[in-house]
């Protein structure tokens, strides 16, 4: 989890219940479905978590793959932080555990009345963006290798 993020719940100024919220949960449930209106990030205190992104073939079947796994620590919905917008992935829980979510909306108000805490908020999303990306180019280079071997192209680089 964000540090700044723990510094910010325990905040009394932050209320539970108003501006954030924990949930406990099982295995196999949905946290947010892709496509869906969200306005609040999560952060995983215990259990894991799959991302899943949904994949078009042809017609109307579809794939459902794994994009990354989540564990305590991590957050997710960040895209979502400062205005309402669809979810881009699906969540769901592949074990027990608990998630603290964010209200988006009282969070950016919070950092605006608190800008020390924002730029540190917005410095370390700024790094898990950064991570995730540099993860995503990995496997879209792998999977470009492995298509051009998988075709034979690459015997004619």
């Amino acid at each position: 989890m964000i540090p700044v993020l723990k510094e910010i719940i325990a905040d009394p100024r932050f209320l539970e219940g108003v501006a954030w919220n924990r949930h406990c949960f099982e295995s196999n449930e949905v946290v947010i479905r892709e496509g869906d209106h969200g306005h609040s990030i999560f952060f995983v205190e215990e259990g894991e978590l799959r991302v899943t992104g949904r994949v078009e073939l042809e017609g109307s079947r579809h794939l459902q793959p794994g994009i990354w796994d989540l564990q305590a620590g991590d957050l997710f919905g960040e895209l979502c932080l400062f205005e309402s917008s669809q979810r881009s992935a699906s969540v769901i829980t592949l074990t027990d555990g608990k998630l603290v979510e964010i209200d988006g909306e009282r969070l950016s108000r919070y950092l605006d009345e608190n800008p020390g805490m924002g730029y540190r908020v917005l410095k370390e999303l700024f790094n898990t963006l950064v991570s995730r990306l540099n993860r995503a180019n990995k496997r879209v280079e792998h999977l470009f290798a492995w298509g051009l071997k998988a075709h034979g192209i690459d015997q004619h680089l």
